[in-house]
């Protein structure tokens, strides 16, 4: 299954926060008590019985096809009719303002963050799912995720990604490196080792803009299991502070020490995946799904042959996990009762009935460990998704809003920002987007 990533711009996403609120009223029936929460919820038989009934289901170009097989054998077994409507892009900003002008769906996909949550006023707009069957189901991680203030809204069909190191096993061994490093220092040190051989150490595509936050990020995971994101949406810490902008200062030094492809600056994450697998370059930092364009162009005994995995951090090895747009559906109270108690139906047969089914048609990585993971899945998608157990949230996964780092970061790879300046705007936006929501503190 192929996934990639695309984020709103910050104008885009505040307009659309000032939309929802304006139009909450009628768009957002109910309340956290109200009849139509989870409270009181039934859960029906994922096979009842709906004939008569159709279903509004919203998803955005890149998930366009992945409940395809899904919806036809529940429309198949239920009597049931699934109307699926794709959003173009950019999904998480045009979705929300659509729902501000009254329209809205009965199901949709959607990025299970707090930050991506929030767009939607979850407390009104969203039904609660806890309580859920399936629940109990899945891993202890995933469990733990896809919550506002405690309460589950998002049901999780596939792992969450995390991040982590693809690297190729030949240039390791090429450069001399016989075990994988165990903190930053020792990382640096390899790409090091792997400079001297002539071949790039690690392979950026900062020309997508998107992949460079997550070094930043990386080497924050300590710091986030620790409270920093809290504490940057009480506005007590910023991206200003000692923590955030030492990352950035320490992705800067990274990049004047030439640890990074040539053609950073315009290379692009579609690049990334025959580079590693090539040996043009030995490591790549990226999220679970990358696993997905490793496949595009190898099977998984090549990938399982050439490709290792491990997470990195700053003092250790900590994964920081970054649930995606293709990882979990909502289900939105719509004032129908029969069709709210439907897309709870709905979410029961994917994630019970027809989920064994799910994960071997879409190759993928199982949340369920009684369903097991098909052997067609390359080992690094294993060992990444093994590793949310541990992981530390990331900006998109902990903080109450989700500011331009991306573009302030590719801005610094340019040579137009310094790190400082990248902090000072990146902490504008935040604050811009946290005030809109209704942030306390700002």
């Amino acid at each position: 299954m192929k996934r990639t990533r695309r984020f709103a711009s910050l104008m885009a996403v505040t307009a659309t926060v000032a939309l929802l609120a304006t139009g909450c009223s009628a768009a957002n029936p109910g309340s956290d008590d109200d009849s139509s929460g989870a409270a009181a919820a039934t859960w029906p038989e994922p096979t009842a019985s709906l004939k008569g009934v159709t279903l509004t289901y919203w998803t955005a170009t890149q998930t366009a096809t992945m409940a395809d097989k899904v919806i036809a054998a529940f429309e198949q077994q239920t009597g049931a009719k699934i109307n699926k409507v794709i959003i173009p892009d950019v999904y998480e900003t045009n979705a929300p303002t659509k729902l501000a002008t009254g329209a809205k769906p009965d199901l949709a996909t959607w990025q299970p963050t707090g930050s991506e949550l929030a767009l939607l006023k979850p407390a009104t707009g969203l039904q609660n799912l806890d309580g859920a069957p399936w629940l109990a189901k899945q891993t202890d991680a995933v469990q733990n995720l896809g919550t506002v203030d405690g309460k589950h809204y998002a049901a999780f069909v596939n792992v969450p990604s995390t991040l982590g190191i693809f690297y190729n096993k030949q240039v390791f061994a090429d450069a001399g490196i016989t075990a994988t490093p165990k903190n930053l220092d020792e990382f640096l040190a390899d790409a090091k080792k792997i400079k001297a051989k002539g071949v790039a150490p690690i392979f950026g595509a900062a020309g997508d803009q998107w992949p460079t936050q997550w070094w930043p990020q990386v080497l924050l995971a300590e710091d986030s299991k620790a409270g920093l994101w809290d504490k940057v949406n009480k506005n007590e810490d910023t991206f200003e502070g000692s923590a955030i902008l030492g990352a950035i200062k320490t992705y800067k030094s990274m990049l004047d020490d030439g640890l990074f492809n040539q053609d950073n600056a315009t290379s692009t994450y579609n690049e990334s995946g025959p580079a590693l697998l090539d040996g043009k370059a030995g490591m790549v930092l990226q999220l679970t799904s990358f696993t997905s364009l490793l496949q595009s162009t190898a099977d998984a005994t090549t990938i399982n042959d050439k490709i290792g995995w491990f997470p990195i951090s700053k003092s250790g090895n900590v994964a920081t996990s970054v649930p995606g747009g293709d990882n979990a559906l909502v289900a939105f109270k719509t004032g129908d009762s029969a069709k709210e108690a439907a897309a709870r139906q709905f979410l029961r047969f994917w994630l019970e009935t027809d989920y064994p089914t799910y994960v071997k048609e879409a190759d993928a990585v199982s949340l369920d460990p009684a369903v097991k993971t098909p052997s067609t899945v390359p080992q690094v998608a294993v060992d990444a998704s093994d590793a949310l157990a541990d992981a530390a949230g990331s900006m998109q996964q902990n903080a109450v809003a989700n500011p331009d780092f991306y573009v302030n970061l590719a801005n610094m790879v340019n040579g137009k920002a310094t790190p400082e300046q990248v902090a000072k705007v990146t902490q504008s936006q935040f604050a811009q987007i946290a005030k809109a929501l209704g942030t306390s503190g700002f």
